[in-house]
C-alpha cells in the first residue's frame, strides 16, 4: 500500500494549522511584525503563490513555531492518507460501486417500455448533460480535497450539510440494499438441488391454485372448453392460478403478512443469510482500500463473465429473436412523452451512483495528480455499456419463456425484484440443465450488489473517520467503526426478515433512497461548487491535478445545465406523486406514508438546517458571516502538492533570505 509522501516542508503545515486558527494571519497586509502583505488574488478567485517568512527571528508570521532546521512538527489531524495501490484499482472499485443490480433489472425494462432503442436517445442525451458531469465533480472533489463525503466539503464549509445528507443516504442504501443479496443468496442456496423448488406445485407453501403450465391460448382458441380440465382446473378458473415461481416468492421467502403494521415472525432461514451476507461484506472492508481494492477485481468482473455465458445460452433458444426485437426495436411517439425523460434521467442518477458521498470517498484514495476526468469518460461508457448489454441478455431469455408459455413478451417483461425473483428463474426452470443456470444467474447477481454494498459501507466509513482525525487516532478504529456500522445495519434489517419485511423494505427504498433525494442532492453539489466556490475556480483545481483544463462543457453544465435538468425532474417527481402500494393492491396506512417522509426528508433538510445554523451562529453582518463560512478550510496536501517551487526548510539555516516558502491564499 503505498502512502502519500510527506510535504515538502512540514513547517508550512505548522504554518497552515495555524492560519486555520487565526485566519487574519493570511490577511493581506496583516501578517504583522514585519511580515509583507500578499498578492491579489487571480480574478476567479482561484489559489494564488504569495511567499511569507516563516522561521527567523522572533519577528516572523508564526512566532517561532518553525524555528529551526531540527524542527520537524507535522499539524495535528494531518494523518497520512491511503492511496490506491495502482490506479486499476480505483477503476475496478468505481465499476463496482456504479455497475450493479439496476444495470441488470431495471434498465433493459425501461428501454423495452419506453420505445425500445429510442430509449438510447434521451438516456444519452442526460448522459452528457447530467450524469457525466456529477460523477466527474463528485470524483474530482474527493481527489482534490482528499476527504470522505463530509470533509470533502471543507471547500465551502457553510454547506457542510451536503456531507451530511449524503451519509444519511447512504446509510439508509446499506440498510436495506443488502436485502437483495439476502434473497439472492437464499436463492443461490436453494439452486443446488436436482429439481428447483420453484419449478413444481407439490410443495408445502403450495396452495391449491398453483399450476405449472399455463395454457392460455388453448382456452383462448376455443380448443379447449370450459368443462376440460387443464390439471385440476377448467379455463374459467385458470384466470385466478399461480404460478409455483410466485408461490414460493411469497409464500416462502417472503411469507407475507396482511400489512405493514402485522410484523409477524421472523424467517429464520432469511436472517441466517442475512448474517452470512453482512459477514462477507465486513471481511471486504475491514481493512479499508488495501482490501477493497484487491477483491473488486474478482466481484466486478465475474459478472460479466456470467453475463457472456448467459448471453450465448440465450441466444441459442427458441423465442431469443423476438425477444431481443422486442427491446430494441424503435417506437419513435415514445419521444413525445415527457414520462421517457424522466425515466431516463431517473435512471441515470441511480445507475452513477450519484449524491451518496461514496464516488466522493473513492476518488480521495487516488493520487492528487490522477487523471480523474479520463476515469470519468471511461466508467461512464463501462456503465451505460453494461446496463445496454445487459438488455440483450435478459431479453433473450425473456422471449424464450413467452415462447414456451404462449404469451406476448410484455406478460413476462418485469423490471426490480419481479425480473429476479419471478420472471428469470420461471426462464431458467424451463431450460434443460436449470439447477445451473439458477445457480449461475444468482451468483452473478450476488456479486453486482456484494461490491456495490461494501464499497458503499466504505464511504461510509470513511466520511466517518474523516471527522475524528489525527488526535483521536486509535489502531484498531477502522475495523471497530465498521463493525458497529454492519452491526447497526443489520440490526435495522431485522425488521425486513420478518412476515411483514417486504413492506418495511419497499418504503426503504420508495423514501430514503428515491430519485428525489438523489437529484435534491446532485442539485445542491452543482450549485455549491459553480456559484459559491466558483466553477472557474474548480476548474483551475482540476487543471492543477491533471495538467490541462477540461472542456469548459463541464463547467457550463455544472453552472446552468445540470441543476436544471435536476430541479426538472425533482419538480416532475413532486408533482406527479403517488402514494406508495404494494403489488398494485396493497395501500400503505397513513402513518406508513408518514414514516417514509421522515426517512426522506431526513436527508433532504440537513442541507437548508445546516446553512441557518452555521449563519446563525456566525458573528458579524450577513456579509462577513457569508464571507467566512464560505471561505475553503485547505488540507495539509495543497501545500505538498499546489507549490511546486516550495524547498525544503531542512536544507536552510534560519534567518536567511532564502528561509521562505511557497504557500497559497485563497481569497472569495
Amino acid at each position: 500500500m503505498e502512502k502519500q509522501a510527506l510535504p515538502a516542508s512540514s513547517c508550512s503545515l505548522v504554518l497552515l494549522e495555524e492560519t486555520k486558527k487565526n485566519p487574519l494571519l493570511l490577511s493581506n497586509g496583516s501578517s504583522g511584525g514585519g511580515g509583507g502583505g500578499y498578492p491579489p488574488a487571480a480574478t476567479n478567485g482561484s489559489l494564488v503563490p504569495a511567499t511569507a517568512v516563516v522561521a527567523g527571528s522572533g519577528s516572523n508570521v508564526m512566532g517561532g513555531a518553525c524555528a529551526g532546521p531540527d524542527r520537524k512538527t507535522v499539524a495535528p489531524g494531518y494523518p497520512e492518507r491511503e492511496t490506491w495501490t495502482r490506479q486499476m484499482d480505483f477503476i475496478m472499485s468505481c465499476v463496482g460501486f456504479a455497475v450493479g443490480l439496476g444495470n441488470v433489472w431495471r434498465f433493459p425494462y425501461l428501454c423495452y417500455k419506453n420505445g425500445g432503442g429510442v430509449f438510447l436517445i434521451p438516456y444519452l442525451l442526460i448522459v452528457f448533460v447530467g450524469g457525466i458531469p456529477i460523477f466527474f465533480l463528485e470524483i474530482a472533489l474527493g481527489q482534490f480535497m482528499k476527504a470522505g463525503s463530509i470533509n470533502v466539503w471543507n471547500i465551502a464549509p457553510l454547506f457542510k450539510g451536503l456531507g451530511y445528507a449524503s451519509m444519511v443516504i447512504v446509510f439508509f442504501c446499506n440498510t436495506y440494499y443488502i436485502m437483495v443479496l439476502a434473497w439472492g443468496f437464499y436463492y443461490l442456496i436453494k439452486s443446488f438441488n436436482s429439481t428447483l423448488p420453484w419449478s413444481t406445485c407439490d410443495n408445502e407453501w403450495n396452495t391449491p391454485s398453483c399450476i405449472e403450465i399455463f395454457r392460455h391460448q388453448d382456452c383462448k382458441n376455443g380448443s379447449l372448453a370450459n368443462s376440460t380440465l387443464i390439471g385440476n382446473m377448467t379455463c374459467a378458473e385458470l384466470a385466478n392460478a399461480r404460478s409455483p415461481i410466485i408461490e414460493f416468492w411469497e409464500n416462502k421467502v417472503l411469507n407475507l403478512s396482511s400489512g405493514l403494521g402485522e410484523a409477524g415472525q421472523f424467517n429464520w432461514e432469511l436472517m441466517l443469510c442475512l448474517m452470512a451476507v453482512w459477514v462477507m461484506v465486513y471481511f471486504c472492508v475491514w481493512k479499508g482500500v488495501k482490501s477493497t481494492g484487491k477483491i473488486v477485481y474478482f466481484t466486478a468482473t465475474f459478472p460479466y463473465v456470467v453475463l457472456i455465458i448467459l448471453l450465448v445460452r440465450g441466444v441459442t433458444l427458441p423465442g431469443a429473436y423476438d425477444g431481443i426485437m422486442y427491446y430494441i426495436k424503435p417506437d419513435w411517439s415514445k419521444l413525445e412523452e415527457a414520462q421517457v425523460w424522466i425515466d431516463a434521467g431517473t435512471q441515470i442518477f441511480f445507475s452513477y451512483a450519484i449524491g451518496l458521498g461514496a464516488l466522493t470517498a473513492l476518488g480521495s484514495y487516488n493520487r492528487f495528480n490522477n487523471d480523474c476526468y479520463k476515469d470519468a469518460f471511461v466508467l461512464a461508457l463501462i456503465n451505460s455499456g453494461t446496463s445496454f448489454f445487459a438488455g440483450f441478455v435478459v431479453f433473450s431469455i425473456l422471449g424464450f419463456m413467452a415462447a414456451e408459455q404462449g404469451v406476448d413478451i410484455s406478460q413476462v417483461a418485469e423490471s426490480g425484484p419481479g425480473l429476479a425473483f419471478i420472471a428469470y428463474p420461471k426462464a431458467v426452470s424451463l431450460m434443460p440443465v436449470a439447477p445451473l443456470w439458477a445457480a449461475l444467474f444468482f451468483f452473478m447477481l450476488l456479486l453486482l450488489g456484494l461490491d456495490s454494498q461494501f464499497v458503499g459501507v466504505e464511504g461510509f466509513v470513511t466520511g466517518i473517520l474523516d471527522l475524528f482525525p489525527g488526535k483521536h487516532y486509535h489502531r484498531y478504529r477502522r475495523e471497530i467503526s465498521v463493525a458497529i456500522c454492519c452491526l447497526l445495519c443489520f440490526i435495522i434489517d431485522l425488521s425486513m426478515v420478518t412476515q411483514g419485511g417486504m413492506y418495511v423494505f419497499q418504503l426503504f427504498d420508495y423514501y430514503s433512497a428515491s430519485g428525489m433525494t438523489l437529484l435534491w442532492q446532485a442539485f445542491w453539489e452543482c450549485i455549491v461548487v459553480a456559484w459559491v466556490y466558483g466553477a472557474d475556480r474548480f476548474m483551475d483545481d482540476v487543471a492543477r491535478m491533471i495538467g490541462y483544463r477540461p472542456f469548459p462543457w463541464m463547467k457550463w453544465c455544472w453552472s446552468f445545465i445540470t441543476p436544471c435538468v435536476c430541479m426538472g425532474i425533482f419538480l416532475f417527481h413532486l408533482v406527479n406523486y403517488k402514494p406508495l402500494t404494494y403489488n398494485n393492491q396493497y395501500v400503505y396506512p397513513w402513518w406508513g406514508e408518514v414514516i417514509g417522509w421522515c426517512l426522506a426528508l431526513s436527508s433532504m433538510l440537513c442541507i437548508p438546517v445546516s446553512v441557518l445554523y452555521k449563519l446563525f451562529r456566525a458573528k458579524g453582518s450577513f456579509k462577513e458571516r457569508w464571507a467566512h463560512l464560505t471561505t475553503p478550510v485547505w488540507g495539509g496536501h495543497h501545500l505538498e502538492y499546489m507549490a511546486p517551487d516550495i524547498k525544503s526548510l531542512t536544507s536552510l539555516s534560519p534567518g536567511t533570505d532564502d528561509n521562505k516558502v511557497i504557500i497559497f491564499e485563497s481569497v472569495m
